[in-house]
């Protein structure tokens, strides 16, 4: 089965203040194309058995379903659906930071 990849608006935004901070705040353009690049590369490939990567833990996410997926610093959090074989991506954001508190005060399903 292959799923569609649906890139939420907060994953959207996630995806251009990677870009911009790296590219802006880093002053690297060259290593922020890069690593969109493989941000997107990852997303994508998640039309394809979206499940392999674990559940996340914590309530109430893990009984909606969401899952983890690491890109190099970076997480990408996503919802497979095989009822209608869609992939929604939440968010991305950098693995560092306090992801439980990040969903909690700036994600909504």
């Amino acid at each position: 089965m292959i799923f569609e990849i649906d890139i939420s608006a907060q994953a959207d935004v996630d995806l251009r203040n990677i870009y911009e901070y790296i590219a802006y705040e880093l002053q690297s353009q060259e290593n922020a194309s890069g690593q969109l690049d493989r941000l997107e590369e990852s997303i994508m490939s998640l039309d394809q058995m979206p499940e392999r990567f674990r559940e996340y833990e914590k309530e109430p996410w893990h009984s909606r379903g969401l899952r983890i997926m690491p890109v190099d610093n970076y997480c990408v959090l996503y919802i497979p659906r095989k009822t209608d074989g869609i992939v929604t991506i939440l968010r991305v954001m950098y693995g560092g930071r306090d992801i439980d508190t990040q969903l909690k005060k700036y994600t909504t399903i």
